[in-house]
């Protein structure tokens, strides 16, 4: 018989560096989960991405054992980096703070293809795009 499960909890920690600080702790203490076990796991199975953050979804069962899926960064994390910029416009109709390659965008999406909603990675590879000019990044033809 499966396990039955309580609670899912969606939380976002860099890759790699995850603490039992706010947001995990709490959210994961108020369903009776051993803290500890979930960080040292997150940061086993995400250390390759070193900080750029990653979002879990963790299943909590019945017997206060927990499960997680780590999912793709988000497509503003994987944009800032392939533009080599700190953060996005604060007007980005009217301030551009960089820009992506037209190829930047469409890997950009084949890596997140799993997690967005996409019917194939050219529709995908728009997405990023819209995402990208929302930020105040060029997309370069």
């Amino acid at each position: 018989m499966a396990k039955q499960v309580v609670a899912q909890i969606k939380v976002q920690a860099p890759g790699g560096q995850a603490t039992p600080a706010p947001p995990i702790g709490p959210a994961l203490g108020q369903h009776n989960v051993n803290i500890g076990q979930f960080v040292s796991q997150f940061n086993e199975r995400t250390k390759e991405f070193a900080g750029m953050p990653i979002p879990a979804i963790i299943s909590v069962y019945k017997d206060k054992t927990f499960s997680f899926i780590i999912k793709s960064p988000p497509a503003s994390a994987l944009i800032k980096q392939a533009a080599g910029i700190a953060k996005g416009s604060g007007v980005p109709n009217k301030e551009k703070v960089g820009s992506i390659t037209l190829e930047q965008a469409r890997a950009i999406a084949e890596r997140k293809l799993a997690d967005i909603n996409a019917r194939d990675l050219e529709h995908g590879a728009r997405i990023i795009e819209g995402t990208a000019r929302s930020m105040g990044v060029e997309v370069k033809k």
